[in-house]
């Protein structure tokens, strides 16, 4: 089968993964200090979770600390 160059573009273009209704775009890079990385490594035992999934329901926490 031959694709020209404009049909070959077309289907490296289309996105890869599985859909999901919960886009993560943004992205941060975190330094941690030993006893943070601790409490994390210990969390995501405990919790079965990764490590991005702990930032993010940390994150949420803080909400309940932000000024109305």
């Amino acid at each position: 089968m031959v694709v020209k160059n404009k049909e070959a573009k077309l289907l490296n273009d289309k996105k890869k993964g599985r859909p999901t209704t919960n886009p993560k775009k943004d992205r941060i890079a975190v330094r941690l200090d030993a006893e943070s990385k601790e409490i994390l490594d210990k969390y995501c035992e405990q919790e079965n979770v990764n490590k991005m999934e702990a930032a993010r329901r940390g994150i949420k926490k803080l909400k309940e600390d932000l000024k109305k």
